[in-house]
C-alpha cells in the first residue's frame, strides 16, 4: 500500500474525512516534540506546545497554500508557539530544570555495542545542542535533522536567507566548541596521553 503525500492527507481532511489528520500528526510528532523541547528545555511544556501546534495546524488547514512543504508551515507554527511560550516564561520569570532529552530513534541497530555508542553519541550532540540558545538549537535542528534548505528556515522564522546563513555558521562554530569538549579528551587517551 502506497503512503499518501501530505498534499494528499490535507486534500482528504478538507473534503471532510478529517480522520486522517491523525497521518500527519505520526508522521511528524517526534520532530515536532523536538523541535519544541530544544526551544523549551521542559517537556511538559514541549508536549503542551506540541499539542497546540497541532491543533493549530488542523484549524488552519484551510489557509495553507501549498507554496511550501507542509513540514515548512507546520514547523513555523511550532516556532512561533514556542517563542511564544518563552515570552510568556521570562514575563512570570519562572525557571525550571532542564530534563534530559532522549533520542528512541535508534531502534533499528542490530549490535548492542553499536546501538550503545550510537546513543551516546546522540545524547552527546544533543546535549550540546541544548545548550545554544533556543533559536540557534531550532534553526540547527531544522538544518541537519529535518533537512529543511536555508530557505525553507527563512520562510519559518521570518528571518533572511543570509541571516540564517549567519546563524548557522555561529551556532556550528558553538556546537564544535562544546563537542570538541567532549572529543578532544577521548583522542588523549586513545593516544596514551594523559588528560
Amino acid at each position: 500500500m502506497n503512503k499518501l503525500t501530505d498534499h494528499q492527507l490535507i486534500e482528504k481532511i478538507l473534503t471532510g474525512n478529517t480522520t486522517v489528520f491523525g497521518e500527519l500528526v505520526e508522521r511528524y510528532q517526534n520532530f515536532v516534540f523536538t523541535v519544541a523541547i530544544r526551544m523549551l528545555r521542559n517537556t511538559e511544556e514541549a508536549e503542551e506546545v506540541a499539542q497546540d501546534s497541532f491543533i493549530k495546524a488542523f484549524d488552519s488547514l484551510a489557509s495553507f497554500r501549498g507554496d511550501s512543504k507542509f513540514s515548512t508551515w507546520l514547523y513555523r507554527i511550532v516556532y512561533h508557539k514556542a517563542l511564544d511560550r518563552i515570552k510568556r516564561n521570562k514575563r512570570h520569570q519562572t525557571y525550571e530544570v532542564i530534563e534530559e532529552i532522549t533520542d528512541d530513534s535508534l531502534d533499528h541497530i542490530e549490535n548492542g555495542l553499536e546501538y550503545m555508542l550510537s546513543e551516546e553519541r546522540s545524547r552527546l550532540i544533543n546535549d550540546c545542542i541544548g545548550k545554544l540558545p533556543e533559536e540557534e538549537a531550532f534553526i540547527i535542528s531544522l538544518y541537519y535533522f529535518e533537512e529543511q534548505s536555508v530557505k525553507e528556515i527563512s520562510q519559518v522564522t521570518d528571518l533572511t536567507e543570509d541571516n540564517i546563513k549567519i546563524k548557522l555558521y555561529r551556532s556550528r562554530k558553538k556546537l564544535f566548541s562544546l563537542l570538541k569538549g567532549y572529543v578532544k579528551p577521548e583522542i588523549s587517551l586513545k593516544d596514551g596521553k594523559a588528560v
